[in-house]
């Protein structure tokens, strides 16, 4: 189950921790969030070590939300290098994020 991460979390556990990083930044009444909770577990059971998976609530996190210009519920957000590589708003399908999974490993 993705960690969820907060602002005094963030730098270590996702931008400073040497390897790429899928984030979901969601809300706790949002449906499509809901949908993508599976889908972003079988992606961290699947690439264990290799990926760091973490979530972000929108309500409670708007510092990051702001700074990561989050306007909608789901956004995930890949990091590498401690910096943002790649946005996606609304779900995804597994296969998709694989792909970029697999292009930036």
């Amino acid at each position: 189950m993705a960690e969820r991460v907060g602002r005094d979390e963030f730098e270590g556990r996702v931008l400073s921790n040497g390897k790429l990083s899928l984030i979901e930044f969601y809300h706790d009444g949002c449906v499509a969030c809901k949908m993508l909770s599976p889908v972003l577990a079988e992606i961290e059971e699947k690439y264990g070590e290799q990926l760091y998976v973490g979530k972000v609530n929108t309500v409670y996190e708007e510092e990051l939300t702001e700074e990561y210009k989050v306007k909608a519920s789901p956004t995930l957000i890949f990091f590498k290098d401690g910096r943002p590589l790649l946005k996606l708003i609304g779900t995804q399908k597994k296969n998709e994020l694989e792909k970029i999974i697999e292009e930036n490993l």
